[in-house]
């Protein structure tokens, strides 16, 4: 997860109608994230040759203002995976943004280390976010940032002006590995939108590793 501190006024056209940007420190944020499905089912049950698959986002942090009790949450500007059904699904159905690209990553241990990438490619060019991690993993909450980067458990997709989707995220607490060295190339700007194009030379402000676990991703539902 690649971390970049951003304008407020970048992202306030994507915010969902009944949430407001959530800030760290005073500061709002975007992640480059890249991460592997595995065993991946819908209603119960796998779908053959689509159980695993990488997957990288854009994505910012909001929280709703609807409720007694503040839901905190991610957007995603875009989600990028190599299958065409995915994306099919996705889009048609549930109402994302999903966009099918060539992808590969690799995960390897080097000793005391280990690496993982992921890569894919857009206009005939592979674009990479890869890391360096120790093995140590530790718990989420002894670092405030990474635990306000990671720790959502909503997700939240702006239908229109005056129209929210949320689905609820459930998984046990992560843990986090840190990164010794990472190398990110991308061109956010022909990717994601032309106003990314402000992080093409930009260095992320953090780069951290996180441990996977179950997942389980709820039916979406009207934020009312």
């Amino acid at each position: 997860m690649a971390n970049y501190a951003v304008p407020k006024e970048l992202l306030l056209p994507y915010v969902p109608y009944k949430t407001e940007l959530d800030f760290f420190e005073s500061e709002t944020y975007v992640t480059l994230a890249g991460f592997m499905f595995l065993n991946t089912q819908m209603l119960g049950f796998g779908i053959p040759f689509h159980s695993n698959f990488e997957e990288v986002t854009l994505r910012f942090y909001v929280k709703s203002t609807h409720g007694l009790a503040a839901k905190r949450g991610v957007v995603f500007i875009k989600e990028i995976v190599p299958k065409y059904a995915i994306t099919l699904l996705a889009n048609t159905v549930f109402g994302q943004n999903y966009m099918t690209l060539k992808m590969k990553s690799f995960h390897q241990d080097t000793g005391d280390y280990m690496e993982t990438g992921y890569e894919w490619k857009h206009l005939d060019k592979w674009s990479k976010l890869t890391a360096k991690a120790g093995k140590r993993s530790t718990p989420i909450r002894q670092n405030k940032f990474n635990e306000f980067i990671a720790d959502h458990y909503y997700g939240f997709r702006k239908n229109g002006e005056t129209t929210t989707y949320q689905y609820e995220v459930e998984h046990e607490l992560w843990e986090t590995f840190n990164v010794k060295d990472y190398s990110v190339n991308c061109d956010f700007g022909s990717l994601f939108g032309k106003e990314f194009s402000i992080l093409n030379k930009e260095k992320p402000k953090s780069v951290f590793m996180l441990k996977g676990s179950e997942i389980r991703i709820h039916p979406r539902q009207l934020l009312e």
